[in-house]
Formats: C-alpha cells, structure tokens, sequence
C-alpha cells in the first residue's frame, strides 16, 4: 500500500476510532489525520505479529480492522496522556 494509501486510510480509521470512544476528544483535521495514521502503522504491525495479517491492500478487511483497532489504542494512550477524561459532563 502506498503512501497515500496510508493517509487515507489512517484518516478514515482515526475519524472511526473517534466516533466510537465514547466523551470528547479534543483535535482536528490534523490531529485526526496524524493519530490515524500513527494508528494504522501500529496496528498493521501488531496485526503482522499477532495474527499474520497483511496490510498490503486498502480494500481489505483485515486492513481497516487493524488500522481501527490501533487509532484507538492510540486515542486511548493520547487521552491518558493529554489527561482528557472519556466521559465530561457539560
């Protein structure tokens, strides 16, 4: 997979990711986009190790689960990092 590619899917996987954590997390576009991409490399590499799945194709399933599984370990690692709580009331 290219390049692009990995932008692509990286942002679709962190937008994803958001929608499924519940509260809020802060970020953008950008934020969004980087997370995501952070996100689909982790998760293609723990996919290869854990399971053998390829990451070579965007229209693969095993792709966009990995990808979606890792921008959230990723969200999850930033939220605890930023110190952003999972559920705010407002």
């Amino acid at each position: 997979m290219g390049f692009i590619a990995y932008l692509i899917l990286g942002l679709i996987a962190g937008a994803i990711a958001k929608a499924i954590l519940p509260g809020k997390q802060g970020g953008g576009f950008f934020a969004t986009l980087i997370l995501g991409v952070i996100g689909a490399m982790l998760g293609g590499w723990l996919g290869g190790m854990i399971f053998g799945a390829q990451m070579d194709k965007f229209f693969s399933l095993s792709s966009w689960l990995c990808a979606i599984g890792g921008s959230l370990i990723v969200l999850i690692v930033w939220g605890l990092i930023t110190g952003r709580s999972k559920s705010k009331a407002d």
